[in-house]
């Protein structure tokens, strides 16, 4: 029989080829708005991972991400975002690996200067205001449809 972890790595395995598989039938629009499908806009999901360890100490509170979240993200994107609890895991600056809770923001919007700007503001002002060497961005052009 399989041990655990044979188990858990077939199981990822899977996983990846299971969405891989599924990614050619996706309306994707790699650069060309005129890719997207019709009924579908041509827009930028921007996934931005915010490790909660401060690396000073402590972690950030449930209050103070809300605070956050309230005072700084949904005023820029007022239509709508996505916020996951995450585990991450990355190494810093001083060489060593720190695992941290995360929260992983997701934005779907059309590209522009404006909300280029208000991103890295976001990223800026959680890095200043709770020390973070670091927020990941992770960007995509993507077809959507409400």
């Amino acid at each position: 029989m399989p041990s655990v972890v044979t188990r858990l790595r077939l199981v990822a395995a899977l996983a990846v080829v299971v969405i891989l598989a599924g990614c050619g039938a996706l309306p994707f629009a790699p650069e060309d708005s005129k890719a997207c499908a019709t009924d579908f806009a041509a827009f930028e999901r921007d996934a931005l991972y915010f490790g909660r360890a401060i690396p000073a100490g402590g972690q950030v509170s449930d209050a103070q991400w809300a605070a956050f979240l309230d005072t700084v993200v949904t005023p820029v994107f007022p239509k709508g975002l996505t916020v996951l609890d995450a585990a991450g895991q990355w190494r810093g600056a001083s060489g060593g690996v720190v695992r941290e809770p995360s929260k992983l923001v997701v934005l779907l919007h059309p590209r522009s200067p404006e909300d280029d700007a208000a991103i890295a503001d976001i990223i800026g002002t959680y890095k200043q205001r709770f020390g973070q060497e670091a927020v990941l961005q992770e960007r995509q052009s993507v077809c959507v449809r409400f």
